[in-house]
């Protein structure tokens, strides 16, 4: 027998006294449940109690389930959101404040000043009149400014025609009231609203009703939290060690592992029915990830707003994308998603964002839907995808004002051109995502409101965030709930999750506005009501259920955390009459042995690995070879397995496209100008600045900092004009530039493109521009063979001599080998063909890079450098 059994039969024992005469035809009362889960337990107690062979069973219902078996029409809710936003937005008296924020919370205190009319009125005059009446009342009081705004505002809505869904439920309970002709048996654990209150009253007027209060019926729990004045030490305390317990956590981590080794533990031990009342939503998403994980499904009676979900998410990222002109970190994460091109087949799709993803970061477009357009012309597997994103995006075009409804129907069209809308039909949560939009489309097609794009984005956010998806195809004796669903309800065990004094008591719902002075002005219920009746909520809880763990945390971000006021005093109370603060003894040594038995994954050790012969490279650039030199693992890592990361698109001028444009420049003027010498110094400045402004000009339309690079490249000029008479001084003569090269050693090929050939008679000198210091580029040639570049160069040219030109800081300085080229040459070109020759023979690549190289090398987390025994 659990702890709530005696309660239920003494509740079936009353009635069947009251009700003998009919037995055992109870049709002819009425009982009202706060949950439709009290329903079994009740009815169970009904036929235990009334020892008969058949039961006729009474109606038992929510009141709002018996309201809604009445009909009647009313306003639907976005179009009033939307007519209170126009208001507000007309009267200009919040300035540049969130008005959709602002109109959700005035509605919610519209319909609370609406039930707490002092009569109950069942039709439109009757609610008129009554209207009326309030407004007289208050006119001559003396209300705050904000209070007064409400009010008058709440007046003003009332005097349109049409009901809306608060006055629309007074009046289903109104017309309850009038046609009472059944005994009403009430089930409750804390006070009515006054709405709720005035029904119950007027259904005494016509029928019996019997309250059944659990505050009256379990005074000893009850009564502990509800006089707060009384010494501590006077009250009675019940003994609660054997079915409540504390655990205080150091983390939220910490608190999500304890909740969930005591659920599984509570399996094991054969409970098969378990809440977890989470107070603390972000505590309950780890939990749920943790018993997923340990492969226990957990059915959610509370649900998660639809803006929590993946399927929101394709809706943002489409927003965002369209209202960034298509940035392309923007466009590729929409294109990312699984709900987008749904109706195309997998490998398609996934191969068009493959293929646009590397054409973004090849050419470096930051943006614009018609440049990618363009840039994909000739990518046949492209135009497709892209035709269509331009054709949605049409459909919503943001220069436009249109109402809320239209701006709608344009989103569900344009969802179903980019085949979003299939993805959304293969997720349950998609689905009623879908039927939502198309819901408040239908609701306001006859909104005249005009509203920007962002406006209109704005409301989206706001409804997504109000919405909420409760998935009904998990059926687990594990469930999520709220403390307000666990009225009258008894379970094998309980977990009250993240009960610190944050969380327990909850803040209601809408005080970012108007605050508890508003509402006492207004005669509404305020924080303190909300917080008494979570109390007795939780007092009610505790009272039917024998097992029940409460976690919190004692460490909340370096800070001390607070329990909740309520289990605090239960707490002390049970410390000073019994000697028992009721901490949770044995889950830490749980989660110890937990811990303790983690699997150690063996450490990384240096990889050295082998390549098939078929594998190796049939060629080597430059480049690669000197990443062979540098880090032999880096070049497997690069140029075998291919790992190089992708180029990121450019969104600011870098040093490498100084460079380029720099090598670009030279070439141009050398191929017009291949001697200085006989030219006058003024008109060799102006040819070379001339052609540095040309071909710097794309950069300049494209970043105002490419001025700052080119400025940097003119302050050179006069050195490299002066560098160059002083090389043609000494016989050299330009000869060639950006010439390609491709040589076959032995098993392998070398290829690469040198900057510049110089001439004199038989000499060859290969020039390497650089924009870097000096200093830095003879560090780079300090150590013989640890850079190949020029030593490759000059190989493939069969040049005597090759250099570095350091172009920086306004000087031009040769930067030359101090070893003997031709002989470093061919030693590097007998090198190569050696360790290729090695590879082929498989010969290991070890990952042994000087931390030089490892410093900006993008393969370290792939060679795990660090980890290493």
């Amino acid at each position: 027998m659990n702890a709530a059994q005696p309660y239920f039969d003494r509740v079936a024992r009353h009635i069947l006294t009251a009700q003998a005469a009919a037995l055992p035809d109870l049709r002819g009362i009425v009982i009202l449940l706060p949950g439709f889960h009290t329903a079994q337990p009740l009815a169970q107690a009904l036929m235990r109690e009334a020892q008969v062979p058949a039961l006729l069973l009474p109606q038992m219902v929510t009141l709002n389930n018996w309201a809604s078996s009445l009909t009647a029409d009313f306003v639907p809710e976005s179009r009033r959101l939307a007519l209170l936003y126009q208001a507000l937005q007309s009267r200009r008296w919040f300035g540049q404040a969130d008005l959709w924020s602002l109109a959700q919370e005035l509605l919610v205190l519209f319909d609370e000043l609406t039930h707490s009319l002092s009569t109950l009125p069942s039709d439109a005059d009757a609610f008129a009149a009554a209207v009326q009446q309030a407004y007289n009342a208050r006119q001559n009081s003396t209300l705050q400014f904000e209070a007064r705004l409400v009010f008058e505002l709440w007046y003003a809505m009332q005097a349109g025609g049409e009901a809306d869904a608060a006055r629309a439920y007074q009046q289903r309970l109104a017309k309850l009231a009038q046609q009472a002709d059944k005994p009403l048996y009430v089930l409750r654990t804390s006070d009515w609203t006054a709405l709720e209150q005035r029904f119950l009253d007027q259904y005494a007027e016509r029928a019996e009703v019997t309250v059944f209060d659990l505050r009256e019926m379990e005074t000893r729990w009850s009564g502990l939290l509800r006089d707060q004045t009384i010494p501590l030490n006077t009250l009675s305390t019940p003994p609660f060690g054997d079915r409540l317990r504390f655990f205080a956590a150091t983390s939220l981590e910490q608190e999500a592992r304890a909740a969930t080794m005591q659920v599984r533990r509570w399996l094991q031990e054969g409970k098969r029915d378990i809440a977890i009342v989470a107070q603390d939503r972000v505590v309950a998403r780890r939990m749920r990830a943790l018993l997923e994980r340990a492969e226990v499904l957990v059915a959610d009676e509370t649900g998660w707003t639809f803006a929590t979900l993946s399927v929101s998410a394709v809706l943002d990222r489409w927003f965002t994308a369209l209202q960034s002109d298509f940035y392309h970190h923007d466009l590729l994460d929409l294109l990312k998603s699984p709900y987008i091109f749904a109706d195309m087949a997998a490998g398609e799709r996934k191969s068009a964002v493959y293929q646009l993803e590397q054409l973004l970061r090849k050419h470096g477009i930051v943006s614009g839907l018609e440049k990618f357009i363009a840039l994909a012309e000739h990518e046949t597997d492209l135009h497709r995808p892209l035709a269509r994103l331009r054709q949605a995006a049409i459909l919503l075009e943001q220069g436009k004002k249109q109402g809320l409804g239209e701006w709608l129907a344009a989103l569900i069209e344009s969802l179903r051109v980019l085949g979003i809308d299939t993805g959304l039909q293969q997720d349950d949560a998609g689905q009623q995502l879908l039927r939502a939009l198309e819901g408040w489309q239908q609701e306001l097609e006859g909104d005249e409101g005009r509203y920007r794009f962002s406006e209109w984005r704005r409301w989206l956010a706001q409804q997504l965030d109000t919405q909420t998806y409760r998935d009904s195809s998990i059926d687990s004796t594990v469930r999520f709930t709220h403390l307000a669903a666990t009225r009258w309800r008894a379970f094998d065990a309980v977990v009250l999750l993240g009960c610190d004094a944050d969380h327990l008591p909850s803040v209601a719902d809408g005080g970012r506005w108007f605050n508890d002075s508003v509402r006492s002005s207004l005669n509404l219920p305020t924080r303190g009501m909300h917080a008494a009746r979570q109390c007795d909520d939780l007092l009610a809880l505790l009272a039917l259920n024998d097992c029940v763990l409460v976690t919190w945390q004692k460490d909340k971000n370096g800070e001390e955390g607070l329990l909740s006021p309520y289990l605090e005093m239960l707490r002390d109370l049970h410390t000073l009459t019994y000697g028992d603060d009721l901490s949770e003894s044995e889950l830490h040594a749980y989660l110890a042995a937990e811990d303790a038995r983690k699997v150690e994954l063996p450490q990384a050790v240096q990889p050295a690995p082998s390549v098939a012969s078929e594998a190796v490279p049939q060629g080597v650039s430059i480049s690669g070879y000197n990443s062979m030199v540098a880090c032999p693992y880096q070049f497997y890592a690069r140029h075998i397995l291919h790992l190089n990361e992708l180029d990121e698109v450019q969104e600011g001028i870098e040093k490498r496209d100084y460079g380029e444009r720099v090598h670009d420049v030279l070439q141009r003027f050398h191929e017009r100008y291949p001697q200085v010498c006989g030219h006058n110094v003024e008109e060799m400045e102006v040819a070379l600045r001339r052609i540095s402004e040309e071909v710097f000009a794309d950069l300049l339309r494209q970043d105002f900092a490419a001025r700052a690079w080119l400025a940097r490249w003119f302050q050179s000029l006069p050195a490299y004009l002066e560098w160059q008479t002083e090389n043609e001084a000494e016989g050299w003569r330009y000869a060639e530039a950006e010439s390609k090269f491709d040589w076959q050693l032995e098993g392998v090929r070398l290829r690469g493109r040198i900057d510049r050939l110089d001439v004199r008679a038989e000499e060859k000198l290969v020039l390497d521009y650089k924009t870097q210091s000096e200093q830095a580029l003879r560090n780079k040639l300090r150590e013989p063979g640890e850079d190949v570049q020029l030593a490759c160069y000059a190989y493939a040219h069969e040049a005597a001599d090759a250099a570095f030109v350091s172009i920086e800081n306004g000087k031009v300085k040769l930067v030359e080998p101090k070893q003997d080229v031709p002989l470093l040459a061919q030693l590097n070109a007998e090198r190569l063909e050696q360790v290729m020759g090695r590879i082929r023979g498989g010969a290991g690549l070890p990952a042994n890079g000087i931390d030089a190289v490892c410093t900006h090398c993008e393969m370290r987390g792939v060679c795990r450098k660090g980890e290493w025994q």
